[in-house]
């Protein structure tokens, strides 16, 4: 059974930075194809944030990061990055790694994936 474990949430003032992490353990890294990255503000459903093919290393984000946020990986280490800056309130949110998606939006988003993890919560405040 695979299981991502979120790192790397806290506190932050709008403008600042935050790194995000996510290990993965207990799958074949041979059925890893891609990761990403999913938020949920209070009140609000999960919306996505970006994805990274674990094969071809190609990118997508969501319009309201793009240009602040950048997704990464480290294949050997089996881990996933989110690198947050220029942070603003609206991305307050509890953040979640997932793997393999399995519904695609028609601009490459990510809807659903087959594993979820627990989650880090990110706070901007004003």
């Amino acid at each position: 059974q695979v299981q991502l474990v979120e790192s790397g949430g806290g506190l932050v003032q709008a403008g600042g930075s935050l790194r995000l992490s996510c290990a993965a353990s207990g799958g074949r890294t041979s059925s890893t194809y891609a990761m990403g990255w999913s938020r949920q503000a209070p009140g609000k459903e999960r919306e996505f944030v970006a994805i990274i093919s674990w094969i071809s290393d190609s990118t997508h984000y969501a319009d309201s990061v793009k240009g602040r946020f950048t997704i990464s990986k480290d294949a050997a280490k089996n881990t996933l990055y989110l690198q947050m800056n220029s942070l603003k309130p609206e991305d307050t949110a509890l953040y979640f790694c997932a793997q393999n998606c399995r519904s695609y939006g028609l601009r490459g988003e990510c809807f659903e994936y087959d594993y979820w993890g627990q989650g880090t919560p990110v706070t901007v405040s004003a």
